[in-house]
């Protein structure tokens, strides 16, 4: 078994696991990642703090204790409105992103 810390992006295959994360222990207002996608489902569970996403031609605001999908193939973002801990969990053992912007 092996250990990660609780932030960052960690590739499933490292751990012999299906699925990736990327730990958000509390992102500053302003940031967040500019426009991708990715070929498979990205969710969105929300710990804290507050994020405006644009998944597709939608936009949400998220917020702690909410979860949010991003299904696969569709271009989505998120800015930091209020200082957001997240995990964002990736149905993919390793991370692939298309960055579109």
């Amino acid at each position: 078994m092996t250990a990660a810390l609780w932030s960052g992006n960690h590739d499933g295959a490292d751990f012999g696991s299906g699925v990736s994360l990327i730990i958000e222990p509390g992102a500053e207002p302003g940031s967040g990642p500019r426009l991708h996608r990715h070929p498979y489902a990205e969710t969105f569970v929300i710990r804290g703090g507050r994020a405006l996403f644009t998944i597709g031609d939608e936009q949400i605001e998220g917020r702690g204790g909410q979860i949010l999908v991003a299904p696969a193939n569709i271009p989505h973002r998120f800015t930091v409105l209020e200082t957001y801990e997240a995990v964002h969990i990736h149905e993919s053992e390793r991370i692939v992103t298309e960055w579109l912007e």
